[in-house]
């Protein structure tokens, strides 16, 4: 079985062929990258690669290894409530967040 180490969003996550992953939004500010359910998305960023009998580290990554995957879902998660109070002064702040994630089925790990 092929299994690979990739980097992306500053997170690690360790991939196989058929797998299912959640990630944060890829990219950042005017560099953030707008995906659909079935975009095609590449890693380049591989740490580690495994095929059962080799394995290769990177330094840090590997040169010409790359896991492609498939969007399967493009959404945000729950909302959690940030509260900011301070005892005896009448301070209060509420907001809420959703963090954006993207589902990613891996197609080919190499």
């Amino acid at each position: 079985m092929d299994i690979a180490v990739v980097k992306t969003g500053g997170k690690q996550f360790v991939v196989s062929k058929g797998s299912v992953i959640t990630i944060e939004k890829l990219g950042r500010g005017i560099n953030t990258q707008d995906l659909k359910k079935g975009d095609v998305v590449t890693f380049d960023e591989v740490l580690m690669t495994d095929n059962g009998s080799d394995v290769t580290l990177g330094t840090p990554s590997v040169k010409g290894a790359s896991v492609k995957a498939t969007v399967q879902v493009v959404g945000r998660a729950k909302k959690i409530d940030v509260v900011k109070y301070k005892a005896k002064s009448r301070y209060l702040k509420r907001r809420g967040h959703r963090q954006p994630f993207i589902k990613v089925k891996v197609d080919s790990v190499g």
